[in-house]
């Protein structure tokens, strides 16, 4: 379905969530039309974010808001859903466009699979009706849907469109890009040298992918890695877990931007933990990269300030492979608790391939490596 003519059966004016490739027809769209603009169209942090900005707005103007979303972000919608949007609780409206990843019948990475299976199940269970868009749905079925879906609005209830692959189309194109020289992968090179044998928690999305065929191609095993595959913004967290009972190993965190933002206080846990032996890295590229590449709000933040006033004992941004590697020199040998935020150009290889091995199969290769029981 054209999505300029889905946006136009909405009929809404404001938008807001957390981008999904599934949903990159509608990503791009609000993209050409609104930008990043605080009026129409804001790119949340988190689902739940996402839904507490959609619940102001309708505080604000008496009119029902539109959230987007990856299906694997419907644990972050769960509580604001319950305990604020719901009709037995304020009542408010809202129309959540959700990317269906998973889908059972349908290829796909093992952190959606379970996800997937459940989406319609979670959404039935939240009360929130769901019609489901493909590449055969017309604008005749969805404007039908959307005149019963202004009714629940109406009564203070939310709905959903679940979206297939293919559902939505748009031929309008959106160009990202930042200024900065040095790639994520060439990033990662060197932070792989510096770790040497040490454990290394990767974030979910392409980085973690880069640090799977940097081993590859250099004949290493991956049993020092843990590749988070799903379960994004809580890789420092997995990594804080890890250093706390594992003191005499420095511990490295790959974590992404948007990941960073997603959860952003696990920063102040961490700082208030203050691990010696841990090395936060943020690559920051400004963008939601691995699900089209639109802009999160780190491009327009300094992350090592919050850093340093969430109790980090160092904390310094690169920008560049030379600078890089004196930060790395300097984290390694520092025995404190450091973060480096590290600018890198958007964009990825073409030929960037995913890992061979199960997560279970990382799992165990990492603990072994790691001595602690698998």
């Amino acid at each position: 379905m054209n999505v300029e003519h889905f946006a136009g059966l909405l009929d809404a004016d404001f938008f807001t969530g957390v981008p999904d490739s599934q949903l990159k027809a509608l990503c791009n769209f609000l993209m050409n039309r609104y930008g990043v603009d605080p009026a129409h169209h804001i790119i949340a942090a988190n689902e739940g974010n996402a839904a507490a900005l959609a619940a102001g707005y309708h505080l604000a103007t008496g009119k029902t808001p539109v959230v987007y979303l990856q299906n694997s972000g419907l644990g972050n919608l769960v509580n604001p859903v319950a305990s604020l949007l719901h009709q037995k609780v304020y009542g408010i409206p809202c129309l959540f466009i959700v990317g269906w990843r998973g889908e059972p019948g349908v290829h796909d990475e093992p952190q959606h699979i379970f996800q997937g299976e459940i989406t319609l199940k979670l959404l039935e269970d939240l009360e929130i009706p769901a019609f489901v868009i493909d590449k055969t749905t017309t604008e005749e079925q969805v404007s039908a849907r959307l005149e019963e879906y202004r009714a629940l609005f109406a009564q203070g209830k939310q709905a959903a469109f679940v979206v297939r692959k293919g559902g939505l189309k748009y031929t309008g194109k959106v160009v990202y890009g930042n200024a900065h020289p040095m790639t994520r992968e060439e990033a990662i090179r060197y932070i792989l040298q510096a770790s040497g044998g040490d454990p290394v928690v990767s974030t979910t999305g392409k980085a973690s992918r880069e640090v799977y065929e940097l081993r590859e191609s250099r004949g290493q095993g991956h049993g020092h890695d843990f590749l988070t595959v799903g379960s994004m913004g809580h890789s420092s967290s997995i990594a804080l877990g890890l250093a706390l009972q594992k003191k005499a190993q420095r511990v490295w965190c790959l974590d992404g931007d948007g990941a960073a933002l997603m959860h952003l206080g696990a920063m102040a846990v961490i700082g208030t933990s203050k691990p010696a032996n841990l090395i936060h890295i943020i690559l920051n590229n400004e963008a939601h990269e691995s699900v089209g590449g639109m802009p999160t709000a780190a491009g327009a933040l300094d992350l090592p300030a919050i850093a340093q006033a969430c109790g980090y004992e160092s904390a310094v941004s690169v920008d560049g492979s030379e600078a890089l590697e004196r930060a790395l020199a300097a984290a390694k040998t520092g025995n404190r608790l450091a973060l480096i935020e590290v600018k890198c150009a958007l964009g990825a290889r073409e030929d960037l391939g995913r890992p061979t091995t199960t997560p279970a199969e990382n799992k165990a290769a990492f603990m072994s490596a790691l001595g602690g029981r698998k």
